[in-house]
């Protein structure tokens, strides 16, 4: 399953006091890659399509974990999710792959295991592997720090893509946000309002969540006209705004249950159109349905 970014990103302490980058992805089950692996009968890997190349690195450590790195085959990989964006393309090709390959084993592997793997294949990777729970998921060491207690809160998204180009952000280029000390500290407070977002189920919370960790990671990358985003939000009584934080997509955060939703969306809409973002979707965090790119 893909993701819209993220809610939550930053750096955290746990009970030792040792510091993790750490995130809890928004999920979005309209986007997801898909995998096959056939066993062959010599060495060497073959991927289709041949770019996808870290799903190819998923699968031969998936063997190699197996006790089968002599093992080879051919892979083939199909994806609905547009790369660079943010919406979790490279975890949800390399998770498809890593599960690909135990299925035709016929290896029951458990999701720890396939985080693990996941970043050594990608050197990071997304919390969406856990997806019946929210977690905070240290990214970078494939570690679950904690489970949050539920699923994310519903809530409507309208997202968005804030780069005209749609070229994205090329991950393995992207150096890492340098939180300072105040930066950690901030992390740490958002950190228990995330933990009564989503254990009472409150969408306005989550939503005070993600917008302060939106305005953080201004400093780091940039989302172009942020500010007068953060007005349309208010306008509109949106419940919040997330981005994602090694990507380009945007999305603001609507109470599913709130009055006149669906007139605060068209509206939503419209302003962005009058910012320059044309490129939009929306969708829920609890349905399961494609999503429709729209120029």
């Amino acid at each position: 399953m893909g993701h819209h970014g993220e809610v939550f990103q930053g750096v955290v302490r746990d009970q030792q006091g040792r510091l993790h980058r750490a995130l809890c992805s928004l999920p979005c089950g309209g986007l997801s890659s898909e995998a096959v692996f056939h066993v062959g009968t010599g060495k060497g890997i073959v991927v289709y399509p041949a770019w996808k190349t870290k799903a190819r690195r998923a699968a031969q450590l998936a063997l190699e974990w197996a006790g089968r790195s002599e093992t080879g085959g051919y892979l083939e990989v199909s994806s609905d999710i547009p790369p660079g964006w943010g919406l979790g393309s490279s975890t949800s090709d390399v998770t498809a792959a890593l599960r690909a390959v135990f299925a035709a084993l016929q290896m029951d592997v458990g999701n720890e295991v396939v985080a693990r793997l996941a970043v050594k294949a990608e050197t990071a990777c997304d919390s969406t592997i856990f997806n019946q729970s929210a977690v905070l998921f240290a990214h970078r060491e494939g570690e679950v720090l904690e489970d949050l207690g539920g699923p994310i809160p519903e809530c409507e998204v309208l997202g968005f893509n804030s780069d005209d180009s749609g070229n994205g952000v090329d991950t393995l280029e992207f150096s890492p946000a340098r939180y300072g000390p105040k930066e950690i500290e901030t992390f740490a407070e958002l950190l228990g309002v995330l933990r009564r977002a989503i254990r009472a189920q409150d969408v306005r919370l989550l939503g005070q969540v993600a917008t302060a960790c939106a305005r953080i990671n201004q400093a780091y990358l940039p989302t172009p006209r942020f500010e007068q985003l953060e007005e349309v939000v208010s306008r509109v009584g949106a419940v919040g705004i997330q981005v994602a934080h090694s990507g380009t997509v945007v999305g603001l955060l609507f109470d599913p249950r709130g009055p006149e939703k669906d007139t605060r969306i068209q509206t939503a809409r419209e302003e962005l159109v009058r910012l320059g973002f044309s490129r939009q979707w929306s969708f829920s965090t609890t349905k399961v349905e494609p999503l429709h790119f729209e120029d």
